[in-house]
């Protein structure tokens, strides 16, 4: 084979997942009425904003050859706190600041100290005491949420603060500003990720522990932060959700922890470590939110999403394996 001819298999390797993406869609829009528009497209893109965040950090951790099980209730632990002091209605204790818009700011700090707490206490007993990193991380799972429903005695807190709301509901060019702020949030970590030494050091340590230890990378250093800044975006992403639905529910969020596992396996982040790109994963999510949107317009039972979603991990899997076997004989 020649340079050139690798260079274009390692491209198409690479960048699989968004051919299967425009794949997908073509198919779509040939085949089912109304699917060709831009406000499909569009919704496709909002329904896209909670998941894609909290793929993110889960993929960072993944990325490291470690697992965080706990970003979905850790999510619904942020929105919550953040709705219980900012809502008006329900168990919300609706705290009001002046100016107005302050609100934003604090009750973003809020939930991110939340997810913060969480994610350092993941790292820790997984990097300084040890423990299996997918133990902890199911065991935060199912406390985190239980410390909800405590939290919230199964009660919810509804109606935020205006200001909160505008971010929801006020658009630009179509898309609701969360979008955009999931969309910068990919383009950030993205580029962490790609031209960093942290991003690099977080590969190293994915691909080989040991040897990035032997190289003078500080291991644990670069753990201790991948969990935190893991518990950090499950937090922008349970305040995203939190805004979004004007409140927050013992419930809220369940069943996400699936659907980021998915686009994270998706968008070609290796289970193994070391290998992936959240680009990738950006595309994974849109994958799953076009097929869901397809779904809904053909009027199918929700129960085929499930179905689908669990065939596409599994295709992915198999896409893995023939991608590591593929650059092993192009080595």
């Amino acid at each position: 084979m020649t340079p050139q001819s690798r260079r274009v298999l390692e491209v198409v390797l690479d960048n699989l997942v968004w051919f299967m993406l425009l794949a997908v869609l073509a198919i779509f829009s040939a085949t089912i009425p109304n699917y060709f528009q831009p406000g499909i497209f569009a919704n496709i893109i909002e329904q896209s904003t909670v998941l894609g965040v909290m793929s993110i950090g889960l993929a960072l951790v993944i990325i490291a050859g470690h697992m965080d099980l706990s970003v979905e209730s850790v999510a619904a632990l942020s929105a919550m706190a953040a709705s219980m002091v900012f809502a008006s209605s329900g168990i919300g204790m609706g705290v009001e600041l002046t100016p107005g818009w302050l609100v934003v700011p604090a009750s973003l700090a809020l939930s991110l100290a939340v997810g913060a707490a969480v994610g350092l206490l993941n790292g820790y007993l997984v990097v300084k005491i040890k423990m299996n990193a997918f133990i902890v991380t199911l065991s935060s799972f199912i406390w985190v949420r239980g410390l909800v429903v405590a939290l919230s005695g199964g009660r919810s807190a509804q109606n935020l603060a205006d200001e909160l709301r505008w971010l929801a509901i006020q658009r630009f060019l179509g898309l609701p500003l969360t979008a955009y702020i999931a969309i910068a949030c990919f383009v950030g970590f993205s580029f962490m990720m790609a031209k960093t030494r942290y991003g690099r050091h977080l590969l190293m340590i994915g691909g080989n522990e040991a040897a990035a230890f032997r190289a003078g990378i500080k291991v644990d250093k670069v753990l201790m932060i991948a969990f935190l800044l893991s518990g950090m975006v499950a937090a922008l992403a349970g305040w995203l959700l939190a805004i979004r639905t004007s409140g927050a529910t013992a419930n809220l969020g369940t069943g996400m922890l699936f659907n980021a596992f998915a686009a994270v396996v998706i968008g070609g982040i290796s289970l193994k470590g070391g290998v992936g790109a959240l680009p990738g994963v950006y595309a994974g999510v849109l994958l799953l939110s076009a097929i869901n949107t397809a779904i809904n317009l053909m009027g199918l039972p929700a129960h085929f999403t499930q179905v689908i979603h669990g065939l596409l991990v599994l295709a992915a899997v198999l896409l893995d394996t023939l991608k590591q076997s593929i650059r092993k004989k192009l080595a």
